[in-house]
């Protein structure tokens, strides 16, 4: 882990994050690990999600009802959003970048270096 000072809690809100597909809320993070962690709160959640995003490891990838869901897969990728469930799905491409993307034309810019798409839908278990 890439941090300042080495955190228990830190490294198990990094290790939960890595073990699910799920792109969790810092809510869910909480109810997961308090059992384990009786003096864990949620804004000590919040403020570990915030470190580890500003370092690199996690990637906050879209509010969904009003939550922040976060993703520990830092390659890159984009998303599907249910709108009935609020599921999070990645979704990749067989390119780095996609054709749609590579041949944009952006006035004042000479290449896109990253991208972040959000698409919306019904996802299978919802049909």
């Amino acid at each position: 882990m890439r941090t300042q000072n080495y955190s228990k809690k830190r490294q198990a809100i990094y290790e939960l994050l890595l073990s699910t597909k799920e792109h969790p809320t810092a809510e869910w993070i909480y109810n997961t690990l308090k059992d384990e962690y009786a003096d864990l709160s949620l804004g000590t959640v919040y403020r570990n999600l915030k470190l580890l995003e500003k370092n690199g490891m996690i990637k906050s990838v879209a509010v969904v009802n009003g939550c922040e869901r976060y993703d520990a897969l830092t390659s890159p990728h984009s998303h599907f959003v249910c709108t009935k469930c609020s599921r999070v799905i990645d979704v990749f491409y067989r390119d780095e970048v996609p054709d749609f993307i590579r041949n944009m034309h952006i006035d004042g810019a000479d290449r896109v270096d990253y991208f972040s798409l959000i698409y919306y839908g019904t996802c299978n278990n919802c049909e």
